[in-house]
């Protein structure tokens, strides 16, 4: 499994709208000999390549994708980025320094230019970066981020386990609980950064900050949930999900 290329190891209030995890400013060139990078589905129901990529640092990835968005061509496909982080807290755009890790951590702290506030990613956590060209798909960001949701919806309905989206806190939640959280940039009309979904964690980091700018919001994991498959597994069904709802143009959620 190809990973990309390592940090540079020197380099150690509520905003409630839709807008807030969402920057418009539009994207993905595949390198050559980069043979992580997998078609799934046919050119005409699910134009996108998939890349597993492991255990990789976020800064690298962040900055490849924000290049392969700023260089793609129309024609180019979309692409679905399948990975983990090694554990790093992001501020999003709408980050303030209340947000910041209340006590002192090893944790690095970046800052992005996704939307949204702060939140914690490390390892058995899954995360999906959509290099989407919304503009060929004919939706707007929010019609995506309903999606996104969706795909996480219907993942875990798979498992007999009930969750939903929210309009003013973009992310999944089962019950009172957030499962998976998103954040995007928009970039001439496509999408780079993506979701990310707790599944078998260190959940204590969160209990730093305030997840996405929320004070006392609590956070969950499928593991806690009773889900035993591995990340694997989980991983390719939120593939299956993540295209069956972008490409196959499924009904959009409702949310609450």
């Amino acid at each position: 499994m190809k990973r990309l290329s390592p940090a540079n190891p020197a380099a150690d209030k509520k905003n409630r709208h839709v807008n807030a995890w969402i920057e418009s400013s539009v994207t993905a060139r595949p390198q050559a000999g980069d043979t992580s990078l997998l078609h799934a589905g046919s050119a005409s129901d699910s134009p996108a390549a998939i890349r597993r990529l492991g255990l990789v640092d976020y800064e690298p990835t962040w900055q490849q994708m924000k290049s392969l968005t700023l260089t793609r061509t129309p024609d180019e496909d979309d692409q679905l980025w399948l990975l983990q982080h090694p554990p790093v807290y992001t501020l999003g755009l709408a980050a303030r320094a209340a947000h910041l890790p209340r006590t002192a951590t090893r944790i690095p702290v970046v800052k992005s230019d996704r939307g949204g506030q702060i939140t914690y990613h490390g390892p058995g956590q899954i995360v999906v970066y959509t290099l989407v060209d919304l503009r060929r798909l004919g939706i707007g960001v929010r019609q995506l981020v309903r999606r996104l949701e969706q795909s996480v919806v219907e993942l875990l309905k798979q498992y007999g386990i009930a969750a939903s989206g929210r309009e003013q806190a973009p992310g999944v939640y089962v019950g009172e609980t957030k499962i998976a959280s998103l954040g995007l940039r928009i970039r001439n009309g496509c999408s780079y950064h993506g979701l990310s979904l707790n599944v078998d964690m260190d959940l204590a980091p969160f209990a730093d900050i305030d997840p996405c700018g929320f004070p006392g919001l609590r956070v969950g994991q499928l593991r806690d949930l009773g889900i035993d498959d591995d990340l694997d597994a989980i991983g390719e069904k939120l593939l299956a999900s993540l295209q069956a709802n972008l490409w196959n143009q499924q009904p959009d959620m409702q949310i609450r």
